[in-house]
C-alpha cells in the first residue's frame, strides 16, 4: 500500500506541534525494527527524520551523505547495522531519550526450545521449580 503525500504531510505537521507524538513515532520505528518488521520500521524512521532533523543535518552529524541515508531507509534499502546504530544514537541524543533493549527470558527460552518436543509452558514451569541461588551462603539452596 502506497502512503499518500497528504498522509506524510499530516505526520510532519503533527510531529511539529506535538513532541509526545514525535517521541512515540521514534520509539515505534525502533521497536518495529527490533520485532522483525524492518521495512515498516525503516519507513517510520524515514518519516520521523523528514519531520524532525532532516536528512541533510542527519548526514552531516553521522558523516553519511544524505542521499545514502535516504536510500538505506528506503523500501529497497539494506542498512548496515553500524549505520543504523549511528542514526539511532544521534536521534536519541537529539531528542534526549535513551532506548534500551531488554531480552525476555521467556521469549528466548521459547525460541530455544521450539521444535525440541517440549512445550514452552513446561520449560518455564521447570525453570521456576529449580533451586534459587542463595546470596548468604554462596551456593544453591532449596526455597
Amino acid at each position: 500500500m502506497t502512503v499518500t503525500r497528504d498522509f506524510k504531510e499530516l505526520v510532519q505537521k503533527r510531529v511539529a506541534r506535538d513532541p509526545a507524538f514525535a517521541d512515540a513515532l521514534l520509539r515505534e520505528g525502533i521497536d518495529t525494527m527490533l520485532t522483525g518488521d524492518v521495512d515498516t520500521g525503516k519507513a517510520i524512521l524515514r518519516d520521523y527524520i523528514k519531520a524532525t532533523v532532516g536528512f541533510e543535518k542527519l548526514g552531516a552529524a553521522t558523516g553519511t551523505p544524505a542521499k545514502s541515508l535516504i536510500r538505506m531507509l528506503g523500501p529497497r534499502g539494506n542498512p548496515q547495522a553500524r549505520n543504523l546504530f549511528e542514526i539511532v544514537e544521534y536521534l536519541q541524543r537529539r531528542e534526549k531519550v535513551h532506548f534500551q533493549v531488554v531480552a525476555s527470558i521467556r521469549r528466548g527460552l521459547a525460541q530455544a526450545r521450539k521444535g525440541m518436543g517440549r512445550r514452552a509452558d513446561k520449560v518455564f514451569d521447570d525453570l521456576e521449580q529449580r533451586p534459587k541461588p542463595s546470596l548468604k551462603t554462596g551456593h544453591l539452596s532449596q526455597r
